[in-house]
């Protein structure tokens, strides 16, 4: 039997999988397609490194670790769906539940000491931050607007808010001493390994890394964030912000980058709550109190200290007269700074863009902001939007063009493989990059508390990049950038290579560019707003920052982009789009027994794994279930059977509902195999005569509190209750 691997995640995802996969298990088995599930839920993580101390009811395989062997096979076929890149904060309160549901796990140590502490620290740290995509993305990303989606939202524009040319919304980066500025890069010639030290100003050698495996002609980069002038940085910022009129408002990337970007966060609050911190900095630390885990976290952990009504107090004091921090939520007083993972930059950007350049003030108005996005690598590509917004005005969804993305992140590619090569300094000194022989390859300065980190990037993985970006460029006759910064010294090695591997590919007829991601940001602004297509081919930040701003700005949501990942040894996996906003949907399900999440993208990427199954496995059948999965799904959009915005209307569950009775509709109605059609003829004459009575069973419940046993890792006869209330169309799907 063919196989789908349908992964089990979290949040507003893994409570729509409760309802959708019922449907995908029943039309995918008369296609003779067995669908199965693997969890790689942050629970499950945590679990799964835990072995020694649950019982056997309690264990928990790891499954992200089966999932990456199975990657790197042929048979690969795996649907993965968003899932939570942990910070400190949501792994704290991750293990808090667990061990509350009766789970004996032991407490994250920020500070560990002895021997176990630190092994503990080891486990936990091999779940945090971007823990899951590494292990999956063993191929490079095609990630596109699907046509009967780009179609609809042209006939049913979304809102985007108006901008004025006197707008103050403006980007502030650094551009010296930060990672762009100090970047080194060099090939490795031979396979091996290579070592990471320290040498401190007294001579004494600590290593860091000491053996990093590398392949023949693999990219390596190394670079340092300066921590001093990232302070002044940060506090030339605030003042300027005050002196503006602006809101004050930081964008890092601290659920990827799980290592530096929670540092760095950590100094833009001690910049904003300087004085505090001189006054009662050595309390806090005293007390195990971390600004890297945000505000918030300060704020909680007070109660504990004798003097914490004082402290908080101190804190209070500057929110209230500081300059203007932007809000996550006003009503509730959560500001940017409370949470290192709620302001995530690919996201975050592209809202306050579509928004007018605005974000919230504490006053619960919107007002221009001063984005501060410390590292100068990509921060210019989003001047460059607003800078042309307020020259043309908001963009118009009903003539955009698109901007699809051919990324480069197989093999760990890049700045999110770095995780386990990132180091805070602590001593000032040298870090060196060794060969095997002891020859440096890469080395930098360094003072205490500086931010540095190496890279790599396969070979193997590039030209991989380059060939897809060729495949894609054939396919769709529109014209590919690659965005590679000749002045950035990992952007310049990959612009060599890059030549060299397009020269060996035929590209008669195609036009193929490299520009510096400022000029081909300019590039596709001018060509969209003129309603062209320009395919954007990018390194795996960038792939990360353009596939959210983007499909926001053309879509209306990153959930609605087609996400492909051709896997190198031939399998596929089939992305779903982005969580970002799934949290704020778990907590109205909670409340209202309605869940808004949207699974569109859920759609498409079934359909292209079917599409995958069909040629990989010669199924037939499992092709027929594409082609009217596309078909059902236009029709989903035109009858606009997404989840409504309120209770009492269609939620999640009753836009499964509709997909699943369309999709029946066009399978009974294909005439490719008859017996097929008849199979489910009996099952749309059902949907549909009963659509009414279903509708009413899964409206009726909305409007009251649900229990699903818990927010990281619900129970599953609880979740299941309640995302599947219709007795009707669950006895539909049974019978088939």
């Amino acid at each position: 039997m063919s196989k789908i691997i349908y992964t089990l995640t979290d949040e507003a995802p893994r409570l729509a999988t409760y309802s959708f996969l019922p449907v995908v298990a029943a039309y995918a088995a008369k296609a003779g397609v067995d669908v199965e599930t693997r969890d790689i839920s942050l629970a499950a993580r945590i679990l799964s490194q835990f072995p020694d101390r649950l019982t056997a009811e309690q264990f928990e395989a790891d499954a992200l670790a089966e999932l990456g062997t199975l990657a790197d096979t042929p048979e690969a076929n795996i649907i993965k769906l968003p899932n939570i890149s942990a910070s400190v904060p949501q792994l704290k309160a991750a293990i808090a539940e667990l061990r509350s549901q009766g789970f004996d796990l032991p407490d994250y140590p920020d500070e560990p000491s002895t021997d176990d502490e630190k092994e503990t620290r080891a486990r936990y740290d091999k779940v945090k931050g971007s823990a899951v995509n590494p292990v999956l993305r063993q191929g490079n990303s095609d990630r596109r607007a699907p046509a009967s989606v780009k179609q609809y939202v042209r006939n049913h524009p979304h809102r985007m808010g108006a901008w004025s040319s006197d707008s103050k919304t403006n980007v502030a980066t650094m551009g010296v001493d930060d990672f762009r500025s100090n970047e080194t890069s060099t090939i490795v010639p031979d396979a091996g390994a290579v070592s990471i030290q320290f040498t401190a100003a007294d001579g004494t050698v600590t290593v860091l890394r000491d053996a990093v495996a590398v392949r023949a002609g693999e990219v390596i980069d190394a670079t340092v964030l300066h921590v001093k002038p990232l302070r002044d940085f940060f506090v030339a910022q605030i003042d300027r912000a005050a002196a503006e009129g602006v809101l004050f408002s930081v964008h890092l990337k601290a659920t990827m980058m799980k290592v530096s970007d929670p540092i760095i966060f950590g100094h833009a609050i001690r910049a904003y709550f300087s004085d505090a911190f001189e006054k009662y900095g050595a309390d806090l630390a005293a007390a195990g109190l971390n600004p890297n885990d945000g505000l918030g976290a300060l704020l909680a952990g007070l109660d504990s200290l004798p003097n914490g009504a004082e402290i908080t107090a101190a804190f209070q004091e500057r929110l209230d007269n500081g300059p203007d921090i932007a809000m996550v939520d006003s009503d509730k007083g959560i500001t940017n700074l409370h949470v290192p993972s709620d302001v995530i930059v690919d996201a975050s950007m592209p809202a306050m863009i579509r928004s007018s350049g605005h974000m919230w003030g504490k006053d619960g108005a919107e007002h221009d902001t001063l984005a501060v996005i410390p590292d100068s690598s990509y921060a210019g590509i989003y001047q460059t939007v607003l800078d042309d917004c307020r020259v043309n005005g908001a963009f118009d969804p009903k003539t955009l063009g698109s901007v699809p993305n051919v990324g480069l992140m197989a093999m760990a590619a890049e700045e999110y493989g770095s995780h386990d090569k990132t180091f805070e300094a602590p001593a000032a000194g040298t870090i060196r990059v060794l060969d095997a022989s002891g020859a440096t390859l890469l080395e930098h300065e360094v003072e205490a508390g500086d931010i540095w980190r190496m890279c790599q990037t396969k070979d193997a993985a590039i030209r991989d990049w380059v060939g897809l970006a060729v495949t894609r460029a054939r396919a769709s006759g529109a014209p590919a950038v690659f965005w590679l910064d000749p002045t950035r010294a990992h952007d310049a090695v990959l612009t060599d290579l890059v030549h060299g591997y397009l020269a060996e590919l035929d590209t008669d007829g195609l036009q193929i560019e490299i520009k510096s991601p400022v000029d081909a940001m300019l590039f596709s602004l001018e060509r969209i707003r003129r309603s062209e297509d320009t395919i954007s081919v990018t390194g795996n930040v960038l792939r990360d920052y353009l596939t959210d701003l983007f499909p926001i700005m053309e879509l209306g949501t990153s959930a609605k982009m087609l996400s492909i990942v051709p896997l190198l040894f031939g399998g596929g996996l089939f992305e779903t789009g982005a969580g970002g906003s799934a949290p704020k949907h778990v907590s109205q399900l909670v409340k209202e027994d309605y869940l808004r999440w949207d699974s569109l993208g859920e759609f498409l990427a079934l359909a292209a794994s079917f599409e995958h199954l069909a040629t990989s496995t010669d199924n037939a059948r499992a092709q027929i279930l594409a082609d009217t999965l596309d078909r059902a799904t236009a029709t989903f959009l035109d009858e606009n059977k997404s989840p409504a915005r309120s209770v009492g209307s269609i939620d999640n569950r009753g836009s499964h509902f509709y997909l699943a009775l369309y999709w029946a509709q066009e399978l009974a109605a294909q005439t490719v195999d008859a017996s097929l059609a008849a199979d489910f003829a009996a099952l749309a004459s059902t949907l549909a005569s009963s659509e009414e009575k279903i509708n009413g069973e899964l409206i009726s419940v909305q409007g009251s509190p649900v229990d699903i046993g818990g927010y990281y890792r619900p129970d599953d006869v609880k979740a299941s209750a309640v995302m599947r209330p219709s007795a009707t169309l669950n006895e539909a799907l049974a019978a088939l």
